[in-house]
């Protein structure tokens, strides 16, 4: 279960569409580190990242009023946060990011060229800082549409359905984006997990010196 859920709805919507102060600190203090950690890996810039935190919950604020409470509160925030990092990264590029623009459109569509079976490998191996680092980098090389989706089902925990509707999109382009993001990471981890690999296997005796995989 995401910590989005476990902590997910314990607030008085009544006393957040009012304006209570009180409540609405608590409800910054619980999500706050969710949206910058989202806003973060989306950015991978910490000034950028407490930007988007701030707008996030000063919109948040202004529109607590209108919120209907058919999503959760927490699948609120992350659909303004998302919407604040999208604008973001269109502004800094100088260019269309959009999350409903068709993937073809952005994506050059190929086959991996390299793919290394990770299950070989011990555990320690693929969590390494090291191996977790290499993955935050090729998570960021990701497009926008790709990264979001990404991020908010394999890190932030969501659910395709709460992805779905965090981005506005149906639940089948979530599932197709997910797996071409998948895709696109193993493909960029054979590389850096392979190097791996073949050196467990020269340790063993079975690769010659300087042969790879």
């Amino acid at each position: 279960m995401s910590d989005s859920k476990r902590i997910n709805e314990d607030f008085s919507l009544e006393a957040l569409r009012a304006g209570d102060r009180v409540e609405f600190a608590r409800l910054v203090e619980v999500h706050s580190g969710l949206i910058y950690r989202l806003a973060m890996k989306m950015l991978n810039n910490t000034q950028d990242a407490e930007d988007i935190l701030q707008e996030t919950f000063i919109k948040a604020y202004k529109y607590l009023s209108g919120f209907d409470g058919r999503s959760s509160l927490s699948t609120w925030l992350y659909r303004i946060a998302t919407n604040e990092a999208l604008m973001l990264l269109r502004r800094r590029k100088h260019v269309e990011v959009s999350i409903d623009e068709p993937l073809e459109t952005m994506e050059q569509l190929h086959e991996p060229m390299q793919i290394i079976d990770f299950c070989c490998l011990p555990e320690k191996e693929l969590m390494s800082s090291e191996a977790r680092l290499y993955l935050d980098q090729a998570v960021s090389q990701l497009s926008p549409n790709l990264r979001v989706v990404f991020l908010l089902r394999e890190i932030e925990g969501l659910s395709t359905r709460e992805t779905a509707e965090v981005l506005s999109l149906s639940e089948t382009a979530v599932k197709t984006r997910l797996s071409r993001a998948r895709l696109r990471l193993r493909e960029q981890l054979s590389s850096y997990y392979g190097e791996r690999y073949a050196d467990q296997i020269r340790e063993r005796g079975r690769l010659p010196q300087g042969e790879r995989i």
